[in-house]
């Protein structure tokens, strides 16, 4: 297979791992190897699934002053993604796709605005209509509250950080800060908005389907098959 053909090949497929509930900054440097080796034509793109820990993480830019107090429980990580403060926990499902932007045609916005599309899928899936608001891009909402919170980074056309999609986390965590630079109780959940506890493994069969067709990808089994160690590394 000529480089040529096996470049048009691996941009339309895509590999995708649950890896459950894992600390935040072993998964961060879980994408940092795996950006590397898609950057190097190593492996396709890819999309890591998973749930942190309580966990709040602060934009590359802004994202300090928007912290009220930090509960004793919950760990701070600055990261180098775009946006402002926000939280990660338990029932909250966060995606990092690890892609190549320029093999997959895709400009910084057009990319965004496909990761938003991917979550408004899925939402109208369940009965909830989601939307974009022009004055706080990056993310998804449904009516007057945020459902999805969406901050990423890019290196030579290489994506990491991702989404998080408030399946049935404790929203209280939110009253810690000011997600965004938002104020308020401006967050809200699947399960909330159902009036019923929705578990995240549960709608991760419908992610899959709605980033696959948004994304013109077809998914393969996981890393597995690439023997490289590319498991969280020890606290």
């Amino acid at each position: 297979m000529s480089h040529t053909e096996n470049v048009l090949t691996k941009q339309r497929v895509y590999l995708a791992d649950y890896l459950g509930i894992i600390p935040y900054q072993p998964a961060l440097k879980l994408q940092e190897r795996l950006a590397q080796a898609r950057a190097e034509d190593e492996i396709p793109d890819v999309l890591l699934l998973l749930q942190h820990p309580p966990t709040f993480t602060i934009g590359r830019f802004r994202g300090k002053a928007d912290i009220i107090n930090i509960p004793r429980e919950a760990a701070v990580f600055p990261t180098n993604r775009g946006g402002g403060v926000t939280y990660h926990g338990p029932g909250q499902l966060v995606g990092y796709p690890i892609l190549n932007l320029k093999e997959n045609g895709l400009g910084v916005r057009q990319y965004i605005g496909k990761l938003e599309e991917v979550i408004i899928k899925l939402l109208l899936g369940f009965g909830i209509r989601g939307h974009r608001v022009a004055e706080h891009p990056g993310g998804v909402w449904a009516g007057e509250h945020k459902i999805c919170s969406i901050g990423i980074h890019v290196s030579h056309h290489i994506t990491t950080h991702g989404f998080a999609l408030n399946v049935s986390p404790d929203l209280g965590y939110f009253e810690y800060i000011k997600p965004c630079g938002l104020d308020g109780p401006v967050m809200t959940s699947i399960s909330k908005l159902l009036g019923y506890p929705v578990e995240v493994e549960a709608i991760i069969p419908n992610l899959l389907n709605a980033f696959s067709e948004v994304f013109g990808l077809k998914r393969k089994s996981g890393l597995g098959q690439y023997h490289l160690d590319f498991s969280p590394s020890p606290r």
